[in-house]
């Protein structure tokens, strides 16, 4: 598979972690639930989240989110409540335009086999969408959806974990595009977690191996944890907790702007 050419939207998305990251301080890939806590309010949330983070990190809501806790489900069983979909999120952002920061859709793979691969791609390529991350869709499986991001420069980003054994994570930062998702912790997201040595030294390990950006992701909501991942990382995810804040209609950007201090 060859590389995109430069000024795809793949190469765009690592550029801006990369970016980020040359100040010293993690990029910040900020993540929102599509349509909640409104579908009215969706453009404005991601226009104030793209105006503190790097980028902007979109969960398309599902049935069954396996990988999130209970904060991401409740939010996605609210997004399917209004109605949200996979067509109406690239429809809303084909109306937003640009907004400054390069974005991602995280989605289960159903709703996206639904929609159909090769369209999803070109429309998600129209709607100014960078790429996708797939947590239910294993690298060996994903030569359709790889295909079709390849023909739009789309990054399909892989997921590496602190359990993922050497070869598989060889296989995955190869494999991955735009940037690695390396899960800080096994299970689900959403719990605060602390950052022991042995994480350090698994970052600092894919970090080694892969070609593109990594960010770290899953249970980070505090400032500490962004000052500790400092140049062990490239990014930092942030998922639940500014879910949270959405929630509780609280400024999304200016909780962006204390959490990098």
């Amino acid at each position: 598979m060859s590389r995109a050419a430069p000024g795809a939207p793949r190469e765009a998305l690592s550029g801006a972690i990369r970016a980020a990251a040359a100040s010293g301080e993690p990029a910040l890939v900020a993540y929102l639930t599509a349509g909640f806590p409104t579908r009215a309010g969706f453009a404005a949330s991601l226009r104030a989240i793209a105006g503190a983070a790097d980028v902007v990190e979109i969960g398309v809501p599902f049935t069954d989110p396996m990988a999130d806790g209970v904060t991401i489900q409740r939010a996605s069983l609210a997004a399917l409540q209004q109605g949200v979909s996979v067509k109406w999120i690239l429809a809303e952002l084909a109306a937003v335009g640009p907004v400054g920061a390069p974005l991602v859709l995280m989605s289960y793979l159903n709703p996206l086999l639904s929609y159909g691969v090769q369209k999803l791609a070109r429309d998600a390529a129209a709607a100014g969408v960078s790429g996708f991350i797939v947590p239910d869709l294993p690298l060996d499986e994903s030569s359709d959806l790889r295909q079709a991001c390849e023909t739009e420069g789309l990054a399909l980003v892989q997921m590496v974990t602190p359990v993922t054994q050497q070869q598989r994570l060889v296989a995955l930062c190869a494999g991955s595009r735009g940037f690695v998702y390396a899960v800080t912790m096994t299970g689900t997201t959403g719990k605060l977690v602390a950052v022991p040595d042995q994480v350090i030294g698994y970052l600092e390990r894919v970090r080694a191996l892969s070609p593109v950006p990594v960010c770290a992701g899953f249970g980070i909501r505090a400032r500490e944890q962004v000052a500790r991942l400092r140049g062990h990382v490239d990014g930092v995810i942030v998922g639940s907790a500014l879910v949270e804040v959405l929630e509780r209609g609280e400024d999304p950007a200016a909780w962006l702007k204390r959490l990098r201090g």
